[in-house]
């Protein structure tokens, strides 16, 4: 746990105690550093895994909690709905590498409260972590106005895509296969088997009802590319 620094000078601030939940440990520092470096916020504590990060929810809870999405083992989507199983009014953020238009709607279904990609500047990192803390949402103002046609009549008409009837590990996989990354690599990515990625792109080729794992790789590649053009 990080103690915050006071100065005997200054009147004593009560800080916000954010958690972090990211398997790479110059990412997990940077982030550590960033809120640090803000009289309002402190690092509670670190984990690089799902099950380390539940075991510390058991033991403290902070003000937020930030995740990324893919950790060895069960995922971050898994974390957010384990995380909320323990705390139901935790204020969750997921900072992730991945494009928002993969994943921000799915992580806000699962009870996160905002998505930032981990390349934003810091400016809006904090921002979003301040609008979590504070009770708010965040996600980009390009994502936002996708969310709200969603649940507006001029999406209301539009087929479901079949991705959506992907489990939230099917649908990580299914990214990751968009990827052009081979069962290997998945399951090397993802601390899972060889097998494990054989049975999920076995359940994702039956709910996308295509032929074979040559139709599963184009399907992924032409709906990644829809995704970060902003089309269905």
């Amino acid at each position: 746990m990080s103690k915050a620094n006071t100065d005997p000078e200054e009147p004593l601030q009560e800080k916000k105690k954010i958690a972090f939940v990211d398997d790479h440990t110059m990412l997990r520092d940077g982030l550590q550093k960033l809120v640090e470096s803000q009289p309002d916020l402190c690092c509670f504590w670190t984990a690089s895994n799902t099950q380390d990060a539940l075991q510390q929810l058991e033991q403290g809870k902070p003000d937020m909690l930030a995740v990324d999405i893919s950790l060895p083992g069960r995922n971050g989507l898994e974390l957010i709905k384990d995380a909320l199983a323990l705390h139901p009014d935790l204020p969750i953020l997921v900072i992730s590498m991945h494009d928002e238009g993969f994943y921000a709607q799915r992580v806000l279904k699962a009870g996160a409260r905002g998505y930032v990609m981990k390349d934003a500047e810091s400016t809006t990192l904090l921002q979003a972590i301040r609008n979590v803390l504070e009770g708010g949402r965040y996600v980009s103002p390009t994502m936002s106005a996708q969310i709200m046609e969603a649940f507006s009549g001029r999406g209301a008409s539009r087929p479901v895509d079949g991705v959506q009837r992907l489990s939230d590990r099917e649908f990580e996989v299914f990214q990751l296969i968009s990827e052009g990354k081979s069962t290997q690599q998945i399951g090397d990515a993802l601390n899972i088997s060889v097998k494990t990625v054989e049975v999920h792109r076995a359940h994702i080729r039956e709910k996308l009802k295509l032929e074979d794992g040559a139709s599963v790789l184009r399907y992924a590649v032409r709906w990644a590319e829809r995704q970060k053009l902003g089309t269905d």
